[in-house]
């Protein structure tokens, strides 16, 4: 797990998602001359909030990665509550094709008031989308959709 950015929900959702490292924002890394992370063959998932700059920080996160030959297994696209705009979305959609698969995290007012969000009992649609993110993280460098859901490679609520 990294961020594309700080507050982007990184701790929290290595906390739902077992054996996940919480390795933080790289957003700090991007403009050193060296890779922000190594993975070593180990998916990706890079975090990320709702929200137009924070698409743009995802997108830059994502190109940095991939000159480092480092593949992005899932993006998380992950709600603060409020809506996503138009612009946002857009340079989500723009990114589908540059990472293995895009998951969109809905807003759980109960992880904001816990210390262990893996002791929160999450609604039917966060379940899917932290389920969604376990298996595309599973995946080898695949880009997996389910059938029916959203769209190609992405699944979650908006």
């Amino acid at each position: 797990m990294a961020g594309a950015h700080g507050g982007a929900g990184t701790s929290t959702l290595a906390a739902l998602l077992p054996a996940a490292w919480d390795m933080g924002s790289i957003e700090p890394l991007l403009e050193l001359d060296r890779a922000p992370l190594r993975a070593k063959g180990r998916p990706i998932v890079l975090a990320v909030r709702n929200t137009a700059t924070a698409a743009t920080r995802a997108t830059a996160a994502i190109g940095v990665l991939r000159e480092w030959e480092e593949r992005v297994s899932a993006l998380a696209i992950v709600s603060d509550g409020g809506p996503e705009s138009r612009d946002a979305t857009a340079r989500f959609a723009l990114l589908e094709a540059r990472v293995g698969g895009i998951v969109r995290v809905p807003h759980v007012r109960q992880l904001r008031l816990v210390e262990d969000p893996a002791g929160v009992v999450l609604p039917g649609k966060a379940r899917q989308a932290v389920e969604q993110l376990r298996r595309l993280a599973g995946e080898a460098g695949g880009s997996a959709g389910a059938a029916g859901e959203q769209g190609p490679g992405e699944v979650g609520c908006r």
